[in-house]
């Protein structure tokens, strides 16, 4: 059986565990190496994976590079533009040529919906590399970030302050997964997709006062206010005022709180420097980590953890 890695609802939580567990693992046992060395068990030799950019990126496009490299395989990159999918080809059309080319597709996107469709049909892995719906692989190095800082993420309260996007659908998916709790601050108006918001469950608790979200937490995270895409761009920021991320906001956390944003950053919209630059900011450590998560996520797809 092909496995996928579409979404964090979709898979048990020892699988899970058992990706994060390796992705600490990887991490550890290659510290002081260089980037470009494989790990010692190489579980992607001789393989090779596909990355099919639809959106611009910088950390997903160099992370899943140097994840691949470092498992021993090897990766061909392309945007949508350069491929017949930019000319109309059928997405599944396009599932069924790559699976006979490479071993695993990686691709982000800008509808969800294409990639559960090219999955229908691949028969190698494909990993959603960020859809508007969802984004797995970050809320895994956001875990694997939180944990290396504040042990075991079991029981901890992590505050999402803002928009109720693609980002925090993943983080509600691995609430209960995990069994954290996840406070959301967002106004009503921009308030995550309530289909994601059940899936959840009691792990969820959805608010639009940022100070009732970080209350006594542990973490805390927010995202850009306008990602890409968005038209709304006045209407948001005014929405969006309350929700900043300041010191002052900060200081409602538990003491040792840390902060967490997937990059990149609206300095003076959605956090200050003083927030993002000052000494609970782990954005960097944040960033390094998506290559470990999503090393152990391709090494789950080739049969491992």
């Amino acid at each position: 059986m092909v496995r996928h890695f579409l979404d964090i609802h979709r898979l048990d939580a020892a699988d899970l565990r058992a990706i994060l567990d390796d992705a600490h693992a990887r991490k550890q046992a290659r510290k002081g190496w260089p980037q470009g060395r494989a790990d010692a068990d190489a579980p992607g030799k001789d393989r090779v994976l596909a990355m099919i950019f639809e959106k611009n990126s910088t950390r997903t496009r160099f992370s899943f590079d140097a994840a691949i490299r470092q498992l021993g395989g090897a990766s061909i990159i392309a945007t949508a533009s350069d491929m017949q999918l930019g000319r109309g080809e059928p997405v599944e059309d396009t599932a069924k040529v790559l699976s006979r080319m490479v071993d695993a597709v990686m691709i982000r996107a800008n509808d969800h919906e294409d990639v559960e469709r090219f999955a229908r049909v691949a028969t190698v892995p494909v990993v959603n590399g960020l859809t508007d719906r969802s984004h797995p692989c970050q809320i895994l190095a956001d875990l694997l970030t939180i944990e290396e800082h504040l042990g075991p993420v079991e029981g901890k309260t992590i505050a999402w302050v803002g928009d109720g996007n693609n980002v925090c659908h993943s983080f509600m998916h691995a609430a209960p997964k995990f069994g954290f709790r996840l406070n959301v601050a967002c106004p009503a108006e921009y308030h995550p997709d309530l289909r994601d918001l059940e899936k959840g469950g009691a792990y969820v608790h959805l608010t639009s006062d940022p100070r009732e979200a970080v209350q006594g937490a542990d973490v805390v995270v927010t995202d850009t206010w306008v990602s890409m895409g968005d038209q709304d761009y006045e209407a948001r920021l005014a929405a969006f005022e309350p929700y900043t991320v300041d010191e002052a906001l900060m200081a409602e956390a538990n003491e040792d709180a840390v902060f967490l944003h997937c990059l990149p950053a609206h300095r003076g919209e959605e956090v200050t420097d003083a927030v993002i630059d000052g000494p609970q900011s782990l954005i960097w450590d944040e960033a390094e980590n998506r290559i470990h998560a999503q090393k152990a996520v391709l090494a789950w797809c080739f049969g491992g953890a």
